[in-house]
């Protein structure tokens, strides 16, 4: 079960608790888009205890897309580096067309 709560004062904050799974993308997916355009998004994880593959990709690309994770345990957080190595690795240059 995960437990998404949020705050704000200046930069809006969830606080994520509990299991990340694949069924709670989604749901959180839709909670970080209804945000302002603009607006300093933090994800709080230090209370998240575990999560799957979709669940790490999912934080990944909220890091790219400039979403703070902070208090990431450090399980996830080698998970979450190891996936973006992973990714970064699988991207190949484009020939040369000429």
């Amino acid at each position: 079960m995960l437990r998404i709560e949020r705050s704000a004062n200046g930069q809006v904050v969830f606080t994520v608790s509990g299991r990340m799974q694949t069924e709670d993308v989604e749901q959180f997916r839709q909670l970080l888009i209804v945000e302002a355009p603009g607006q300093q998004l933090i994800l709080n994880l230090q209370d998240v205890t575990l999560v799957n593959l979709d669940a790490v990709t999912f934080l990944a690309n909220c890091e790219a897309n400039g979403i703070k994770l902070e208090n990431c345990p450090l399980h996830i957080r080698n998970w979450i580096n190891q996936e973006k190595r992973r990714n970064k690795n699988r991207r190949t240059p484009k020939e040369d067309t000429k």
